[in-house]
């Protein structure tokens, strides 16, 4: 039996011990024999003896077994030696060879071994800190983006209420100005006026003068030219005008600047993006793991399914045709289908194969789901029309939804009813249609006729009846009852949330994505958070479609790539 590769070892939900007719968990590996084993297989191992003295370790500290590659001196000889001189493999008989004569040869299994677990070891670090942590750093990046966009923004309009602020003070000085002037006109016109009838007064004086003079010189008394003493006034003083001048304001480019001040960036040292350790990661790791652990011990004992105390990677899967996986659907038959942001719908069998492609008005919304006939149903949103791909192919108007535009749907495994999330100018609501697509409830206020939904863009059914639906616009996760009473509401563990797949799972479990937080966050049927089953320790990012399959996989769909991975973390 040839030993399973680690990713194989990791898809896997348990490894099968290697004992022929053997199905337990393989917790156990012999290094000689190159097996799993389990814990009753080990112990028959080691009272053999034949193997008694096998070396017998947990499967997790195994020695990788040596490939097998042919001498290409000795064609029926395996390379299971490593000549140290030389730094090359060789097999058995090269090593007796003068070439080698002398030479330190070792086991070339070991040396195999102790690299593998390097280079393994290695790997690890990529998938479980590097990626991360660098997906994190690029994030930080983004959120710095928003950031210094949102500060510029407040920059600009400081800039212009300063600006705007030194205009109302111009053009009030500006003001002040012009009254000053005419003020001083009026002050000025005044003093010059009063001098004009100064001189106005002394003409008049004059000529009265002059009126007199000729008078004593026209008589006949010559006598009063010797007694009368006429003496004319001298000219009244006045002063001149002393003009007013305009002295220019002297100013530059850089006093407005300095008036209205400046952005600049300051001549501090840039600190470096804080990195976390690599122990520290281990140790969110093994903290999420304990989180599994207690909510695994929470489960019904009673079920035949409980929580695994970690999540496997089962596999993975790209899909033709779509650029990015917002929402999945997986049938019966395994058959999926899986739609992107851009509105292609697409099919695809169990091999991965194109089947076919629609183009629909579809974006972020999960607007399609298998009916327990075997028909996939879909909304047309522009068109406020959902149809019906029956499996021969065949597309087919299934129901008219009037003024309210469908924007997700999900038919019922309890009963065939079909669930829609609608939106119409600003409101929104839940609609029930039976499986032949005659409606039969409409939820939209809860008991006091408060609106219970913006945006429902993704919608399931619970085991108990509930609907659950996730709202990208209050960013909420809302549960009501088959009645239509709300039960509670989930908004995510951290500051931060923005819901977008949501599924249930045969134990009650919803299970919602959050494409902020890249995590899938694991809820009791009362909305009781139990543990992050999924987060970017897993390598995932851009999180958004997910759905669970009828063997109670994981389907993880991401932003910006075509690739499904599909998790199990029931057992």
């Amino acid at each position: 039996m040839s030993e399973p590769s680690d990713e194989q070892a990791a898809m896997q939900h348990y490894l099968v011990c290697g004992t022929e007719d053997c199905q337990k968990n393989g917790q156990f590996y012999c290094n000689a024999c190159h097996r799993p084993l389990c814990e009753q297989c080990r112990d028959e191992h080691q009272k053999s003896p034949k193997t008694k003295n096998h070396e017998i370790v947990l499967y997790r500290h195994r020695k990788h077994r040596l490939p097998v590659e042919l001498c290409q001196e000795h064609p029926t000889r395996n390379k299971e030696l490593f000549c140290r001189e030389c730094s090359i493999p060789i097999c058995s008989k090269c090593s007796i060879m003068k070439e080698h004569k002398g030479h330190d040869i070792d086991d070339l299994e070991e040396i195999y071994a102790d690299k593998y677990a390097v280079w393994q070891g290695e790997f690890s670090k990529i998938q479980k800190y590097f990626l991360p942590t660098t997906k994190d750093l690029k994030l930080d990046i983004e959120e710095d983006v928003t950031e210094i966009k949102k500060i510029m923004k407040s920059f600009r309009a400081s800039i212009k209420a300063e600006a705007e602020s030194l205009k109302n003070l111009v053009d009030e000085v500006t003001s002040e100005s012009i009254e000053k002037t005419h003020t001083m006109e009026k002050s000025l016109l005044k003093m010059l006026k009063s001098q004009e009838t100064t001189y106005d007064d002394y003409i008049a004086y004059l000529w009265k003068m002059s009126d007199e003079f000729q008078e004593y010189l026209s008589i006949t008394n010559q006598k009063l030219l010797f007694t009368k003493t006429l003496k004319i006034q001298p000219f009244p003083e006045t002063t001149k005008l002393v003009r007013p001048v305009f002295t220019a304001g002297q100013f530059s480019k850089n006093d407005i600047t300095k008036l209205l001040g400046k952005v600049n960036v300051p001549n501090t040292k840039p600190q470096k993006r804080k990195i976390q350790p690599m122990e520290a990661e281990s140790a969110q790791m093994k903290s999420t793991e304990k989180r599994l652990e207690q909510s695994t011990e929470k489960s019904d004992m009673k079920q035949t399914l409980s929580l695994s105390s970690s999540v496997t990677k089962v596999r993975e899967y790209s899909v033709p045709g779509v650029d990015s996986a917002f929402h999945v659907t997986v049938e019966k038959s395994g058959i999926v289908w899986v739609s992107d942001q851009s509105g292609n719908l697409v099919q695809i069998d169990l091999q991965g194969n194109l089947l076919q492609k629609i183009h629909t008005s579809g974006k972020y919304e999960g607007y399609h789901t298998a009916t327990q006939d075997g028909d996939l149903i879909y909304t047309d949103k522009d068109k406020k029309v959902i149809y019906k791909i029956t499996p021969d192919r065949k597309i087919t108007e299934f129901i008219k939804t009037g003024d309210w535009k469908p924007i997700s749907i999900h038919s019922s495994p309890i009963n065939g009813d079909i669930l829609v999330g609608m939106y119409k100018g600003g409101e929104a609501k839940v609609t029930r249609y039976n499986k032949a697509g005659k409606e039969i409830q409409n939820i939209q206020r809860d008991n006091q006729e408060q609106e219970l939904y913006k945006y429902p863009n993704y919608i399931t059914e619970n085991i108990n009846g509930d609907i659950c639906t996730s709202d990208i616009n209050i960013t909420k996760v809302m549960v009501v009852n088959k009645s239509g009473q709300h039960r509670f509401s989930h908004t995510g563990q951290g500051s931060k949330f923005s819901p977008y797949e949501i599924c249930t799972d045969v134990l009650g479990h919803i299970l919602v994505c959050d494409g902020i937080n890249n995590t899938v966050d694991l809820l009791d049927q009362d909305g009781g958070f139990l543990s992050v089953i999924l987060s970017p320790q897993q390598g995932i990012h851009s999180l958004r479609g997910g759905c669970v399959d009828y063997e109670n996989n994981l389907h993880v769909g991401q932003y910006r790539t075509n690739t499904v991975t599909v998790y199990k973390y029931l057992q």
